[in-house]
């Protein structure tokens, strides 16, 4: 399953590249509430959909979650939501790759978390790796010199956001872990269904009381939103999956090639000029990720 888990991670941060661009997008049309729905309601579709294919293809039925996995479910639902809506916020005023780049402070944090919440097993040398790829992302981002309060507020913000994202990755693994049966597929998939119909009715509660033009302008553009809910669902099936199979840690470690994917959506896509230091922070991005899965094989 080693291998599995790491094909599982490529894949979702390639749909994740994909999804956050078009929501960028979005976010211009619909503003960043609407934009933020659109991952969830238009993605619980496809999630059910995958859902139904894996019941069919292993012929198991959805474990029943129970208070524990529940909690840690709707606990990581809850935070990828605001995750999701800072990450909208700070691609307002920073470019594509220098957003995603915020948003990948988070697996030092998620490795710590990890290992006191759900104790998972952390060496010294793969938190070494994972600290190496981590100030391969730090690099991209800040030039030399700059303190933290330097930083401004959208690079603040980014970070809360990769801060939130690395709690949803501790919720969700823990929601897959603590269910009593099923195996790693049925327990990923049905997971993230569960975590969809959460966001999706949370979203749908305060979007009719306080936000209505926002929701009817994600279905004013349904086609892109339809889009965006597929590659949204696609991502993170496969995260779930990794989720299923190996720590958080390592997971949200590898996800930092995503970085380097941003990175040429950001050159090739959005037309947005890339600096020497971005190529020399991917290049310890990559050695980073290269030890991990060496330590991890």
């Amino acid at each position: 399953m080693s291998g599995l888990w790491v094909l599982a991670a490529l894949l979702g941060s390639m749909g994740q590249v994909a999804r956050n661009a078009m929501q960028s997008s979005l976010t211009r049309q619909i503003g960043t509430v609407g934009a933020t729905q659109v991952r969830f309601l238009f993605g619980l579709p496809f999630a059910l959909i995958f859902l139904a294919l894996v019941m069919l293809a292993t012929s198991e039925p959805v474990p029943v979650p129970n208070l524990t996995s529940l909690g840690f479910t709707v606990a990581g639902a809850l935070a990828q939501i605001a995750a999701t809506g800072l990450m909208l916020v700070v691609m307002k005023s920073q470019s594509f790759a220098v957003t995603t780049a915020w948003l990948k402070t988070e697996p030092v944090i998620v490795a710590i978390a990890a290992a006191l919440i759900l104790r998972d097993p952390i060496s010294l040398p793969v938190f070494a790796a994972i600290v190496i790829a981590s100030a391969g992302v730090m690099l991209m981002s800040v030039k030399p010199g700059t303190a933290i309060w330097q930083l401004g507020r959208p690079a603040l913000i980014g970070l809360l956001a990769g801060g939130m994202f690395g709690a949803s990755a501790i919720g969700f693994r823990g929601g897959i872990t603590h269910l009593d049966s099923g195996g790693f597929l049925i327990r990923a998939t049905s997971t993230l269904a569960l975590n969809l119909l959460i966001q999706t009715s949370s979203l749908l509660i305060w979007m009719g009381l306080f936000n209505r033009p926002a929701l009817r302008a994600s279905f004013g553009v349904w086609r892109a939103s339809l889009f965006a809910g597929f590659l949204g669902a696609f991502a993170s099936q496969f995260w779930f999956i990794g989720f299923a199979l190996t720590s958080a840690a390592n997971v949200r470690t590898l996800a930092l090639v995503e970085v380097i994917f941003a990175t040429a959506v950001s050159r090739y896509w959005f037309k947005q000029a890339i600096s020497a230091r971005q190529v020399l922070g991917m290049a310890v991005i990559t050695l980073g990720v290269g030890l991990l899965l060496r330590l991890t094989a």
